[in-house]
């Protein structure tokens, strides 16, 4: 919660946001081996020592100076499928992934962002032992972006392209002398969106990362917890810039910001202030990481040439850009759907299939019910797992399911029913045979009763149907036929 008692202008707080998200691509940015976690143990390890280097510059960055100084070995568990030379940086890199390169076009165009035709690849210096090499791959793809907020414009600085980092396991001993990381995180496609210290208040920095969030999960985004990562670099009057990393949860961005605000204004007054970046606690408390860096530790990457970002790529993203969560909202609003099965398509990711579906039979609600609710309902009676009964009934089934009832072989009332015989083994066109009895379906028969006994009440509707069609028909999908076509009457 922000705090109200606090005049933030007149404490000059100054804040700037980078987020970073990892794009959803089969392979790495400069390699083939694929963009996945491993959980299995890994084949084989190799070690290193890094050293800081000069960069562009001519000076070697603080941030790296600091870090040799620690004098930490650094061992890697790598796979024999899916780690190559040019992880190892033994191997010089391939060109920059296109479909990486396609989705970081898509988020400079959402962020309103100006796209740089010719730009260059370059390395900066890391010897924490996160990259092999002593350093990571890193190019900007625009500039001078923007977004709107309650309380104003941000401006987007850049956005760059880059490789993950490789991700630690483990310390090999207790003095932490030894670090231990898995290659396969590295080299993983990451957006890095820096924003500039437009941001003037902790609420307004969290509106501003949450708006950023939902720009990014409209594109083709890994999902889940390591994904994202964001960092928030803050200053007050007379103070020095600190850099706040790793926020896993955004709901800490607040709290983390009003606590090392009021640590800097107690340094300020005592004239302590000093650039760094801090490691973030769940509680917003933080501590030292490293000197903060600078542009020493940037210099060209001379193994790949300049990179084109040619007009035609230009415009293909631009018919290929992805429609934001407030305009599918509005498209699925418009197909008729309430707001209730709109928020369930959005947060599973299910529009594509949705809307393949879609194209099958032109009844909105019920593709939502068969995509969303039945499967659920059905894994809770049968005591499956949700994830076991999604790969049973899958798109190409439920779109078979939904072809037959096009074709007047089954009935809406019917589909549940269908659906839990195949999610129970049996075969598909068997599935469908069994809904009939004497040429009629379930429904058919429960509507020819409702027919023949006007103005009953649903239960009592009910203590008949489920008297003669026992076993054929659950309570549920009783109750949904019985509503149905007794409320025609």
């Amino acid at each position: 919660m922000e705090n109200k008692d606090i005049d933030y202008q007149k404490i000059g707080l100054k804040i700037g946001l980078e987020i970073h998200q990892q794009l959803d691509t089969s392979r790495k940015l400069f390699c083939n081996c694929p963009s996945v976690l491993r959980k299995d143990e890994p084949d084989f390890t190799i070690k290193r020592k890094l050293h800081a280097v000069a960069g562009e510059s001519g000076e070697v960055d603080a941030a790296a100076t600091y870090q040799h100084s620690l004098d930490k070995e650094f061992v890697y568990e790598c796979y024999n499928d899916s780690s190559c030379l040019i992880e190892y940086d033994e191997s010089p890199p391939e060109i920059i992934d296109s479909k990486a390169l396609e989705i970081a076009t898509h988020v400079s165009l959402l962020l309103n962002a100006k796209i740089i035709p010719l730009t260059q690849i370059m390395r900066k210096t890391v010897v924490d032992g996160s990259n092999t090499s002593g350093f990571q791959r890193t190019v900007m793809i625009a500039r001078d972006g923007f977004v709107e907020t309650s309380l104003g414009r941000v401006g987007i600085a850049s956005i760059c392209l880059e490789e993950d980092s490789a991700r630690v396991v483990g310390d090999k001993n207790q003095e932490g002398k030894v670090i231990v990381y898995r290659l396969d995180r590295l080299g993983i496609p990451l957006i890095e969106i820096a924003t500039e210290p437009d941001i003037t208040t902790p609420k307004q920095a969290k509106e501003v990362a949450l708006h950023i969030g939902e720009i990014l999960r409209a594109c083709k985004v890994k999902r889940g917890l390591g994904t994202i990562r964001q960092d928030v670099n803050l200053s007050v009057k007379n103070g020095k810039r600190i850099e706040l990393k790793g926020f896993q949860d955004i709901m800490n961005i607040e709290n983390a910001i009003e606590t090392e605000m009021k640590r800097q204004v107690g340094l300020v007054h005592l004239n302590k202030s000093v650039s760094e970046v801090r490691k973030v606690f769940p509680d917003g408390r933080s501590e030292f990481l490293r000197p903060m860096p600078g542009a020493a530790r940037m210099y060209p990457e001379t193994d790949l040439p300049l990179l084109k970002i040619s007009r035609e790529m230009m415009d293909e993203a631009k018919k290929t850009l992805p429609k934001t969560k407030k305009e599918l909202e509005e498209e699925l609003e418009n197909e008729g759907l309430n707001k209730e099965m709109i928020s369930l398509l959005l947060n599973q990711g299910k529009i594509e299939e949705f809307k393949e579906l879609l194209k099958i039979i032109n009844k909105p609600q019920l593709v939502g019910k068969v995509l969303l609710i039945y499967p659920k309902e059905i894994a809770s009676r049968e005591k499956v797992s949700l994830e076991d009964v999604g790969e049973i009934l899958n798109k190409d089934a439920l779109a078979d399911v939904l072809e037959n009832l096009k074709k007047g072989k089954i009935s809406e009332g019917d589909l549940k029913h269908v659906l839990t015989k195949i999610v129970k083994g049996e075969e598909h066109e068997k599935s469908l045979e069994s809904k009939k009895e004497d040429g009629e379906t379930v429904e058919e028969q429960i509507m020819k009763l409702v027919k023949s006994k006007p103005g009953l009440t649903v239960n009592a509707y009910m203590g008949l149907v489920m008297k003669d069609l026992k076993g054929k028909v659950t309570g549920e999908e009783a109750v949904e036929i019985i509503k149905r076509h007794a409320s025609k009457k």
